[in-house]
C-alpha cells in the first residue's frame, strides 16, 4: 500500500496525502472490483467526522466473487444504487446479495459520448469541465440515493457506484460530503484520489484511446484524469443555476433544511 500511495503521488501531485494516508482503512479490497472506498472518516467543519462503515461507494460490481459477497454481508451492505445507464447496466448486471435492494438511478448515463465521440471532445478541449458542468440530470440522478440515505436503517450501509466509480460516483460523494459539512479541499482530494486507485484500469483507457485517432498518451491523460477544477465546476454550475447547493437539493430532490440535518445527524458523530 505503501508503494501504491508514493506512485499515486508522483502521477498526480495534486491530490492531498492525507486522502492517501488512510488507503489501509478507507479502501476495502475485493477480488472483483477496484476503488470500493469508504466515505467515512472525514472531519466536518464544525469538528464531527464521517461515520465509518455506512457509506461505501465503488466501480463496476459485476464481477464480484464469493468472498467478494461475503465481505459486502459482513459491511451490512443491503442497499445498492447504480448511476449506469440502462444498456450500460443490463451488458454487465450486478452480482450482489441475495434481498439487496437494488435501484438503477440511469438519468443521463444513457446519452454518454462513446469513444469516438470522446476522441472528438478531447481535440476540441474542455471536454470534461463541460461534462461536469451539465447538472440537468443531477437531480434526478440522486434524488433516489439521498432518499435512501434519510431512511437506511441503523446498522445497514449503502454502497453507490457506476462503470469506473470516478465521474457519476465522484459526483455523488461529492454532494453527499458537502452535505455533511466536509470542507471543499477535502472533497476534492477524494474525488482526485480516483486517479491513483484506478490507475491500472485507466492506465489501459487511456491507451485505447490513442489507437488511431493522433492524440498521445500524454494528451489523453491530461484530458479525462479528474483534476479539482471539474468538481468545482459542478459546483460552480449547480450555484449558479439553483442559488445554492442546498437550493439545488430542494428543489431537485425534496430535501430541505430538516432532511438536511437528519442526513447530518445519521451519518456523522
Amino acid at each position: 500500500m505503501k508503494k501504491l500511495i508514493l506512485a499515486g503521488a508522483m502521477l498526480v501531485p495534486y491530490i492531498a496525502f492525507a486522502q492517501l494516508a488512510d488507503s489501509t482503512k478507507r479502501v476495502v479490497k475485493m477480488q472483483g472490483t477496484v476503488n470500493f472506498r469508504d466515505a467515512g472518516g472525514y472531519r466536518t467543519q464544525n469538528g464531527k467526522t464521517v461515520a465509518w462503515g455506512r457509506v461505501y461507494r465503488s466501480a463496476d460490481v459485476s464481477k464480484l466473487t464469493e468472498q467478494d459477497l461475503t465481505i459486502l454481508e459482513q459491511k451490512h451492505i443491503h442497499t445498492v444504487i447504480d448511476f449506469r445507464g440502462v444498456k450500460e447496466s443490463a451488458a454487465a448486471p450486478d452480482h450482489l446479495l441475495p434481498g439487496t435492494k437494488y435501484t438503477l438511478s440511469p438519468a443521463g448515463s444513457d446519452s454518454l459520448p462513446d469513444a469516438k465521440a470522446i476522441v472528438a471532445a478531447i481535440k476540441k478541449g474542455d471536454f470534461m469541465l463541460q461534462f461536469y458542468s451539465n447538472v440537468t440530470p443531477l437531480g434526478e440522478r440522486y434524488k433516489p440515493l439521498f432518499q435512501q440515505l434519510l431512511t437506511l436503517p441503523d446498522g445497514e450501509a449503502m454502497m453507490y457506484h457506476c462503470t469506473g466509480g470516478r465521474d457519476r460516483t465522484g459526483m455523488a460523494t461529492a454532494l453527499f460530503l458537502y452535505v455533511l459539512g466536509v470542507d471543499q479541499a477535502t472533497i476534492e482530494a477524494d474525488y482526485t484520489a480516483s486517479n491513483v486507485y484506478l490507475e491500472p484500469m485507466t492506465s489501459k483507457m487511456y491507451r485505447g484511446l490513442t489507437t488511431g485517432t493522433g492524440l498521445t498518451e500524454a494528451e489523453v491523460r491530461n484530458a479525462m484524469e479528474l483534476k479539482p477544477e471539474y468538481i468545482k465546476a459542478m459546483f460552480g454550475a449547480i450555484n449558479k443555476k439553483y442559488g445554492s447547493v442546498e437550493g439545488f437539493f430542494k428543489q431537485e430532490m425534496g430535501i430541505g433544511e430538516k432532511e438536511l440535518k437528519q442526513l447530518r445527524k445519521k451519518y456523522t458523530i
